[in-house]
């Protein structure tokens, strides 16, 4: 990642950081529909973010516990 390149600061919630990163770790790039290879790239610097973060220690009850607190109250 070009570190010159202007940034954003993007809070998230700790579940939602959890859930990402592991649907991230899983998924199939090459099956997530897109409509131009920089979205697969940004997927991936999400990743390569989410990875610097605590959600990559998570354990397997901390993700089933966002998966959870994330779905709740959906609505739809």
């Amino acid at each position: 990642m070009n570190e010159d390149l202007p940034r954003v600061a993007l809070d998230l919630w700790r579940a939602d950081a959890l859930v990402l990163f592991d649907w991230l770790q899983d998924v199939d790039l090459n099956a997530v529909p897109i409509s131009h290879p920089a979205q697969k790239q940004a997927l991936m610097d999400l990743l390569t973010r989410l990875e610097e973060t605590d959600a990559a220690g998570a354990s397997h009850d901390e993700i089933e516990a966002a998966k959870a607190e994330v779905s709740r109250d959906m609505g739809w």
